[in-house]
Order: structure tokens, then sequence, then C-alpha cells
């Protein structure tokens, strides 16, 4: 895994401020990594308590964004140049003991993965951004799979998202 200490304030306080989009330039990032996953080049970027994942044609964002339509979408599917793209969003809120165990998890399959990043932010342990990419088997020219969390302690709400991008 690769975690980071984040030496930022947790700016993203709860998950119905969160929006997303696919077509955003570069917002300031916290930390970044570059890997290559499939034969395709991804930028994973933790943004706040938000991220952004580059791969191919896709600029995914799932950040607090000024003058945005507050809310994820619970599924999202687009056909881009080459490629078929699928994202999906579930938020959960849990009691405090769920929410720990569940963070525990995520922590354990960020760091069971390399090609992984994950922030930690000041003042909770269990405040966390976490992103991690895979290939996916997707026949004929493959394609990536890749799940980010974000946790938010203060409410007990954990933001999962899954999105797959496939070549057509």
């Amino acid at each position: 895994m690769h975690a980071v200490s984040l030496d930022a304030p947790y700016l993203d306080t709860d998950a119905d401020q969160l929006c997303f989009s696919l077509d955003l330039p570069e917002r300031p990032a916290l930390a970044e990594r570059e890997v290559t996953v499939g034969g395709l080049d991804v930028r994973l970027r933790l943004l706040g308590a938000s991220h952004q994942v580059f791969a191919g044609p896709v600029r995914e964002t799932v950040a607090c964004l000024q003058g945005t339509v507050k809310g994820l979408p619970a599924t999202h599917t687009s056909e881009l140049p080459g490629w078929n793209y699928e994202f999906g969003a579930h938020t959960r809120r849990l009691s405090p003991a769920e929410f720990s165990a569940r963070v525990a998890r995520i922590l354990d399959r960020v760091n069971a993965d390399d090609n992984s990043l994950c922030g930690v932010f000041p003042g909770s342990p269990e405040a966390v951004t976490a992103v991690v990419v895979e290939a996916a088997d997707a026949p004929p020219g493959g394609g990536l799979l890749w799940r980010t969390w974000h946790t938010y302690p203060q409410h007990g709400q954990i933001v999962s998202t899954y999105t797959r991008l496939e070549a057509r």
C-alpha cells in the first residue's frame, strides 16, 4: 500500500456534499501516485477527502465542488472514444463499531494491493480516502476496475465507489 499521512484539514465534512464529474481538470492534490495496470497508465489523486482518477480518456472526480449539484449518482454509464465507462456509488451510515470494523477491512484491502493510494487525515485514523485499481478481464482490449472509499467518522458514513473502464 502507498499510504500517506495528509497534512491538511479534512475538508469534505459530509458524504452528501460529494459531487461527480468526468470532465474537470486537475484539482490541487494532497497526494498523487502513478501506476501502470493492464498496460494503461493511471494517475491516482487524493484531494481532501475526495479523489481523481485519470485513466485513458477518463478524468473521474468525486469531490465537494462549489457551484455544482450535490450528491453522487447511484450509477452512471458513458461511451467514450474506444471505451465503455461504468460508475457506481453507495453511501452507508454505520454504528461506531461497524464503522471501525469496516475501515479496518478497507485498510487491509488497500494494504494488500500495490496499485493503491490511501490518505489518512489528521484528527482520526479512521478519516481516510483510499483508491485501489486493478486490471479487468475484459476482452478484447482489456480494461480497468477501481474502487474508492471516503470515510466520515464524525457521521459514521462510508462512501464506496466502483468504476469499470473497458476497451471496445
